[in-house]
């Protein structure tokens, strides 16, 4: 028997043509994951800047981002031509006011923090001490309000500032009202503690998060610092998911969860109908601007 090579048949014009569309997918292919990588890098210089870091070097960004020197200097200098970043004494860095402008513009953000900032002063009138407002980005809390006293319990969180959702009060009653995968994904990871009392045990953590969500509201005792007790409420949306959280810092005594708890569902309930309200309305008047 004879072999036949299938290289010897000329293609037909329809079969170049399919060829020619694959290696143009693959070429679309190939610059969309070297945009997604770029991105990746742009927002791994932004990550490495944080409260406790406000101000950076080249080289220190290059450590903290994981990225080579010569790659982290091209990111640099076009982040800071375009605003992203801006350049202070000494050759340091820090984020620049381009950046605050875009990320204000997250509207949703904007309408959670507008309706919810009456009810946290509310709160934090009776409590006196820290009143926060978070929301869950994966598995973390991003606190995006911050009201604070000067003789308060001590708080590591700031505006901006991001916790593990396991470690506080905010992510527990945002992980207890959130969807299951969401729960199973954190419920599957490493669980890393930030002081001995924050709940590393999968199982535990299991049962607290039902607790939570039996009794409407979460305490996490000296799980971020010992000598602080967090307690949070949700802010539900019309399927009963969280999409925020109003907590409170206060001294790890049983007299200041107990007196916060109330006042925390009052204000939780209280955004809740807010936002409830305004999407009513806004459905409402919503063919007037078809």
């Amino acid at each position: 028997m004879t072999a036949v090579s299938w290289c010897t048949f000329p293609m037909s014009e329809k079969t170049a043509r399919g060829t020619r569309q694959d290696d143009s997918s693959g070429d679309r292919v190939s610059t969309e994951g070297a945009e997604r990588s770029t991105i990746r890098r742009l927002v791994s210089v932004l990550d490495a800047f944080d409260a406790n870091h406000p101000v950076l070097t080249a080289s220190e960004i290059s450590r903290r981002a994981g990225l080579p020197m010569s790659t982290t200097h091209r990111i640099v200098a076009d982040m800071v031509e375009l605003g992203l970043l801006e350049r202070s004494a000494g050759k340091r860095l820090r984020v620049g006011a381009r950046t605050w402008e875009l990320a204000s513009r997250s509207q949703h953000l904007l309408n959670l923090r507008e309706l919810a900032r009456p009810f946290l002063e509310g709160v934090h009138s009776v409590v006196r001490n820290h009143t926060q407002l978070g929301v869950r980005e994966e598995r973390d809390v991003l606190f995006v309000e911050l009201l604070s006293s000067p003789n308060a319990v001590i708080n590591i969180t700031h505006v901006a500032s991001k916790l593990p959702v396991h470690a506080c009060s905010s992510g527990l009653v945002l992980l207890a009202n959130a969807p299951v995968e969401a729960q199973e994904e954190v419920l599957n990871s490493d669980l890393e503690p930030l002081t001995d009392q924050t709940i590393v045990d999968p199982a535990r953590l299991r049962r607290e998060l039902a607790e939570v969500r039996r009794q409407g509201f979460a305490v996490a005792r000296g799980a971020v610092h010992l000598d602080a007790a967090g307690v949070a409420v949700p802010i539900l949306d019309a399927r009963n998911q969280s999409i925020g959280s109003i907590s409170v810092i206060v001294p790890n005594d049983n007299r200041s969860v107990r007196s916060a708890i109330p006042v925390l569902q009052a204000a939780g309930r209280g955004v809740s109908g807010a936002l409830g309200r305004k999407r009513t309305s806004s459905e409402r008047w919503s063919h007037l601007r078809r």
